[in-house]
């Protein structure tokens, strides 16, 4: 009676398997006996488990994104002329739009968005107001690592901003402020005297421009022809900016509607290409650039790097699979979402896919 019992419960406890060898990934480690290789350590996430593995994959959907070209694609009955060329064919790569919070471009992060932007690795890219401020003032002036216990009434009395455990001085706004004034006043006179109709991304091209530092990555993005759209440029100092300038000299206009069209234009009319996400943080930046998207049908990839949770129903903590579900990203897309602070994540994934890229084609930059 006691054997059947136990027999019985054998066969609960341990019921048989269905195989995973071939169909799945050994959980595996690096070996530091190896000696310390960072690319074969990075390459070791995707079988390590939990969030290495999600950057792990996340890198993989990144290269599939550089490595695509239109010749990858079957040939279609409707397909132009043009799109028949070999030549041609070879030469389309995949369209990618990049997203990114202010704190990131407050952080060591920005020096990674440029090299990027400098590069021209990236098509399109989509910010906050103060992801493009910050990028100016650090022109400007530095931002300084403090600590994220310092108290805010302290700091308030010493002219000290923190963002996190990053402190920015007072100073480097009126700095701000004294650089950007006279710049309004030469584009109010050129939108009454030329006619010219501005949008959020051309003043931040104009700005870039004004800038002409090659530590900015506007000043690469306006360099290279990179549209930075932001349609919430006045949340921030930007917008300080403006207001003041309202007062002292008031006229200057700045059409969203127009750059609406340009940013979901980006998205319709990058067809045959394909269309790739890689998005750092949450909120306006994330949702822009997939419901840009959505006029397409959806994006091909989508990379998601946020430490926000789904939970609450914020677009923020939003997996890929929900922007499915509005056709932002199409069903047949390559996604992935790695829960990890961007600072952490970002820069490992840049080094294994466009970084590695170009020093391989530039082995005299390598050093």
């Amino acid at each position: 009676m006691e054997e059947r019992v136990l027999d019985s419960v054998r066969s609960v406890v341990f019921k048989e398997s269905e195989t995973l060898e071939g169909s799945s990934t050994k959980i595996e480690g690096y070996d530091f006996n190896r000696g310390v290789n960072y690319s074969e350590l990075l390459k070791s996430m995707v079988s390590t488990g939990f969030q290495a593995s999600n950057l792990g994959d996340a890198i993989q959907v990144v290269n599939q994104m550089l490595d695509w070209r239109l010749s990858d694609e079957s040939l279609t009955e409707d397909c132009s002329e043009e799109e028949r060329d070999l030549a041609y064919r070879e030469s389309v790569r995949c369209k990618i739009f990049l997203g990114f919070t202010s704190n990131l471009i407050s952080s060591g992060v920005r020096d990674t968005v440029r090299f990027l932007v400098q590069h021209h690795m990236v098509d399109v890219v989509v910010t906050t107001a103060g992801g493009v401020e910050e990028d100016l003032i650090k022109c400007l002036a530095p931002t300084y690592k403090g600590d994220f216990s310092l108290p805010g009434a302290h700091l308030r009395s010493k002219g000290l901003n923190r963002i996190g455990n990053l402190l920015v001085p007072n100073d480097n706004y009126c700095k701000f402020e004294d650089w950007i004034i006279p710049i309004f006043d030469q584009m109010l006179e050129e939108q009454n005297v030329k006619h010219v109709l501005w949008t959020p991304s051309k003043v931040i091209a104009r700005l870039g421009k004004e800038i002409n530092s090659e530590t900015s990555y506007l000043y690469w993005a306006y360099k290279n022809n990179i549209p930075v759209f932001c349609p919430g440029l006045t949340d921030g100092s930007l917008g300080d900016m403006l207001y003041f300038h309202s007062f002292r000299n008031p006229g200057l206009i700045v059409d969203l509607i127009q750059d609406i069209r340009a940013m979901n234009g980006e998205a319709v009319h990058a067809s045959p290409r394909k269309t790739g996400m890689i998005i750092l943080g949450g909120g306006l930046p994330k949702h822009h650039i997939c419901n840009a998207n959505m006029m397409r049908n959806g994006a091909d990839y989508a990379v998601f790097i946020n430490t926000a949770q789904e939970f609450d129903g914020s677009d923020s903590g939003a997996h890929p699979d929900e922007a499915v579900s509005w056709g932002k990203i199409r069903s047949s897309a390559k996604t992935v979402k790695v829960h990890c602070d961007a600072t952490i994540a970002f820069p490992l994934l840049v080094a294994e896919t466009f970084a590695a890229r170009t020093h391989k084609t530039n082995p005299d930059e390598a050093g």
